[in-house]
């Protein structure tokens, strides 16, 4: 991540008062994987997960969006 969560909740406590169960989204910038040789986008079937210790796992499936 380019900040920190600490960094990210310390500033927005600055002007907000973050109770439990308030959700900060912090993505990444758009077309990061532009750059990467070759190009790498997430793809109907890949899978993202995210772990925090002693509260557990956030497991997402990327699908296609219908048309």
């Amino acid at each position: 991540m380019y900040f920190k969560v600490a960094s990210i909740t310390a500033e927005l406590s600055h002007g907000l008062t973050l109770v439990p169960g308030d959700i900060i989204a912090a993505g990444t910038p758009r077309s990061i994987g532009n750059p990467r040789k070759p190009p790498e986008y997430l793809k109907p079937g890949d899978v993202m997960e995210t772990e925090i210790v002693g509260l557990g796992t956030l497991r997402n499936v990327i699908q296609a969006v219908p048309v």
